[in-house]
């Protein structure tokens, strides 16, 4: 039987935190309670990588993060330890880099090299000046390509590893073909007949695409020995590097350049052009055709091989949804892994797989996991979610609604907002993906009699509605039928579609695209339902990357009425009509029954904010009018450093949230907020696209908005007022924090935590939540809180007023992951039961026979000023189907007795403002 850990903690192992850095804070981990260190990818990835998902080389480790040994060490100690080792892995791309061998072969080789079909490569013709072929596009110039070559930015070069350019930090191979160019004029300058001949006679016939390798040693050798030689060829390749101001002497290299097997291009026209698949939109990223037998075991060799030693006891799986077939993958790699004992392909449905192995798989509003899946769940995002959620007060909301429409005159859906911005990025991001898609849908339509007369631009527009219009990241069909779930989606997409378009389309152009899309093609039609599939798996590959960037990266940085909600995997667009406590509970009854080990997290490093700022934000729902108020006075007060009249309602509204939330409760960290904010700000404005970009940044609207972030810090009296609010919300907040942490802990599930969180975090989206982790400071606190807890000298009320030094919450951490340590088969396989309440300010649950679980939410309009919700400040509010029995809480030691299956919050929270209860 694998193992299944039942807590874990994410590492980001880079230059900075190494093998050695994380054996070393092994013995912390163990005594925090964490059972497994879960790591961010280990496998040599580009050099200076700061999170090793740009991986250039599948059977080595990062030497970055130390040696073999090192790798070893750290293994020995987690054994030590008792601690598993959680392995993020990347199989849908890789780095498209000069230090990937296998890209560098295709790029050197062409169609000719062996590794051409690992890649997701369209080779399209692309037409040179001479001629067409296939080639790979190239769009990594900063400039046009003419003005690159004119201005000497482009070099060729010779070492042991034969010609090649240098293009800034990238170095692009020669086709062997074309070394002829250069060697041409080379050999007739040398005198050495002998060596003439032998450089002719090697370039001459097939050897040069057939022994590549020969004829690049045999040309060092001639290079190194021959001073002639030698200096005849640097000759030729400073020829070919031309003369600045002389752009007819860069003819030569310009040809050389046009005779290889890529075509070197301005970086803005990957979108239009570029012919590989990408990871979203970076072009650095390289798209990898996992669903080969082959590339599959090349590119797991060295996992495979860490797995088989114990080095690596389970998987997390990144971005599923980008490969070609998700659930196929899943399931290869647990028969890959089975035990051969005894192991088999998986049975579906979440229990008792061979291998642990969780997707990063972002689920939307109402979909749930495929039982379809070979894994034990997912990284969390849809628990952070409906955890989130419980913090928000529906009334508050909307009132929050009315007064965001009315300050920013903002009056869409986020819907409406997701769907535009979608429109938005497959026209700025991926254009000539979706031509393409556009372009074998018009192939298709040829063919059929009722559809062959829609032009391809009708069509086009008609993909480019329905895409747009998906609420899911994609489908998954496959060789058979689509599903139920499948063919809701699409149906339910197209509806949208046809609504939005109105009288605008041809309705026929929607009946033929769902006939394509659920594989209906008509009766009149044979053997054309293989090429309707083969488009529908290229469709749904793509519509993942149009969510991701319309929604997370696009949406989420314009809807600013509540930002809290905006994060990865959320529902930015709730109403005032949902319940949170029933959504809550839901969910747990669901997950304890179909996916028990799946993880529960809360903050990560794709997270757009800390766990500890979405809490501190969630407050303001519960105050809507102090915030209405507040904001209206802050931005009267300010109105004199905005410029340009920059920024806008919207976006001041992120940058007072984004303040309140990221306030540091250290006066020591005050300094740093004006960097730590401007850093945020770019990147939020640029992944809005609203007044600047990535693509083509507006340096007038930034300087205006960072600008007036700066100057309002240096505002005294807009300090004294923002001050105020700032401390009532961060006191409420870090009461959501405390009720989230343990229901984190005791939900089905299992915890995951952030590097770090297990004290207070109060970071933004990367590079700010990748920030150094004083993990000296963390041990010596909870070794000292230990011991004053073993002598019963730990002092709760102080903990409790001294909150903001963040022992309350590594208290919680410890006492959680101890009693889950203990009854881990509670947590783990135990009846998940909801306990009522009168109150809509507490949530509980009962685990097992053994485990009760309260805590309170909405806290602002419990008590007042910072009078924690301990005693009787819950008056009468009582606790209904409570288990009677004799309980002790973890946290305090108190004991509780309960005779008549009801429990007053008062007791239950009589000296800490949560609760978790053991039966004794």
């Amino acid at each position: 039987m694998f193992r299944v850990p039942a807590a874990t903690y994410r590492l980001q192992l880079n230059a900075g935190f190494k093998f050695e850095d994380a054996r070393r804070i092994a013995p912390y981990l163990r005594e925090l309670g964490i059972t497994d260190i879960y790591s961010s990818p280990i496998l040599r990835a580009r050099t200076g990588s700061a999170h090793g998902y740009d991986v250039v080389d599948a059977f080595t480790l990062n030497p970055e993060l130390g040696t073999d040994d090192d790798f070893l060490s750290l293994h020995d100690e987690l054994q030590k330890q008792g601690l598993g080792f959680l392995l993020d892995i990347v199989p849908n791309h890789m780095a498209a880099s000069h230090e990937n061998a296998w890209w560098m072969s295709v790029l050197e080789h062409g169609e000719n090299s062996r590794f051409l079909h690992y890649f997701d490569i369209d080779l399209n013709p692309i037409t040179t000046r001479d001629r067409t072929e296939l080639k790979v596009l190239l769009p990594i110039l900063g400039k046009p390509y003419g003005e690159v070559v004119e201005s000497g930015q482009v070099k060729l070069g010779f070492d042991s590893e034969g010609f090649f350019f240098t293009y800034y930090e990238n170095r692009l191979p020669l086709a062997p073909r074309s070394y002829n160019q250069i060697l041409d004029e080379c050999v007739d300058a040398v005198s050495d007949e002998i060596v003439s001949t032998e450089v002719r006679d090697m370039m001459s016939g097939e050897s040069t695409t057939t022994n590549s390798r020969f004829i690049k040693e045999t040309l060092w050798r001639l290079y190194e020995n021959h001073l002639e030689f030698r200096k005849a060829l640097d000759a030729a390749i400073a020829r070919f590097n031309g003369n600045l101001g002389d752009p007819d002497s860069f003819n030569p290299l310009d040809s050389l350049l046009e005779s290889q097997y890529y075509r070197l291009a301005y970086w803005r026209i990957a979108s239009e052009k570029i012919n590989y698949r990408r990871f979203f939109d970076v072009t650095g990223l390289v798209g990898v055709r996992i669903e080969n037998p082959e590339v599959f075991e090349a590119r797991h060799r060295r996992i495979l091989q860490l797995i088989a030693e114990g080095k690596v006891t389970g998987l997390r799986i990144d971005h599923p949804d980008g490969l070609f077939e998700p659930m196929a993958y899943t399931k290869r790699m647990q028969s890959r892994l089975a035990d051969p004992a005894g192991g088999s392909v998986p049975a579906e449905g979440g229990r008792e797989q061979p291998f642990y192995i969780v997707i990063e798989k972002i689920l939307s509003k109402n979909e749930v996991l495929s039982k379809a899946f070979a894994v034990s769940g997912t990284t969390g995002y849809d628990f952070l979610d409906t955890l989130n959620a419980l913090f928000v007060d529906p009334d508050g909301l909307q009132k929050l609604t009315r007064f965001y429409r009315s300050l920013t005159g903002i009056t869409s859906s986020f819907d409406d907002m997701c769907y535009e911005r979608k429109k938005q990025v497959i026209s700025e991001l991926f254009p000539g993906e979706m031509r393409q898609l556009g372009k074998r849908l018009g192939e298709l339509s040829m063919r059929d009699r009722n559809a062959r007369d829609f032009t391809p631009s009708e069509l086009l527009a008609a993909l480019v509605e329905i895409t747009a219009s998906m609420d899911v990241y994609r489908t998954y069909i496959r060789d058979t039928e689509p599903g139920d779930e499948d063919r809701a989606c699409i149906r339910a997409a197209i509806e949208e579609a046809r609504v939005r378009a109105g009288s605008t389309m041809d309705f026929r152009l929607f009946q033929f695209l769902q006939c394509v899309l659920l594989l209906d093609p008509p009766s009149y039609l044979h053997g054309e339902r293989d090429n309707w599939l083969a488009f529908v798996r290229r469709w749904q590959q793509f519509t993942g990357r149009v969510m991701a960037k319309g929604v997370e990266d696009t949406a989420f940085y314009n809807y600013n009425r509540l930002i809290s909600l905006n994060d990865v995997g959320g529902h930015p667009g709730r109403e005032g009509d949902f319940d949170p406590v029933e959504e809550f509970h839901a969910r747990n009854e669901r997950i304890q029954r179909d996916w028990p080990d799946t993880m529960n997290a809360t903050s990560t490093h794709d997270t757009k904010r800390s766990e500890d700022v979405r809490a501190r934000i969630n407050v303001l729902s519960e105050i809507p009018e102090v915030w209405e108020r507040e904001v209206k006075r802050w931005s009267a007060m300010n109105t004199s450093l905005r410029s340009s009249g920059f920024p806008d309602p919207n976006e001041e509204l992120l940058l007072y949230q984004t303040l309140l939330g990221m306030w540091p409760v250290d006066s020591d960290e005050l300094e740093e907020v004006p960097e730590r904010l401007r850093q945020y700000l770019e990147k939020a404005s640029r992944e809005a696209k609203t007044h600047t970009n990535w693509i083509s940044p507006n340096a007038e609207f930034e300087k205006a908005f960072l600008e007036f972030a700066t100057r309002i810090l240096e505002k005294d009296v807009f300090r004294a007022a923002f001050a105020r609010l700032q401390k009532r919300v961060a006191f409420h907040g870090f009461l959501n924090a405390m009720s989230q942490l343990v229901l984190k802990i005791t939900s089905p599930g299992l915890p995951d935590f952030y590097q770090g969180t297990e004290l207070w975090d109060l970071s933004l989206v990367d590079p700010d939540n990748r920030r150094p982790v004083d993990y000296e400071r963390r041990a010596a606190l909870l070794k000292k809180l230990k011991t004053s807890f073993g002598k019963g000298s730990l002092d709760l009320s102080s903990m409790i007023r001294r909150w903001f030094d963040g022992r309350i919450k590594l208290f919680v951490t410890w006492k959680g992951l101890e009693l889950r340590t203990a009854r881990i088969e509670t947590f783990r396989r135990g009846e998940y039961r909801r306990i009522r309440s009168d109150s809509v300010n507490v949530v509980s649950f009962a685990r097992g026979d053994d485990i009760v679980v309260a805590v309170p939410r909405l806290t602002a309009k419990l008590t007042r000023g910072t009078t924690p919700p301990v005693g009787e400040v819950w008056g009468e509010t009582t606790l209904t189907d409570f288990p009677r029995g004799r309980w002790r809480d973890i946290f305090s030691g108190r004991e509780l007795v309960v005779e008549k299956d009801t429990a007053r919050a008062a007791e239950v929270f009589a000296e800490f403002p949560v609760a978790v209860l053991e039966r004794f």
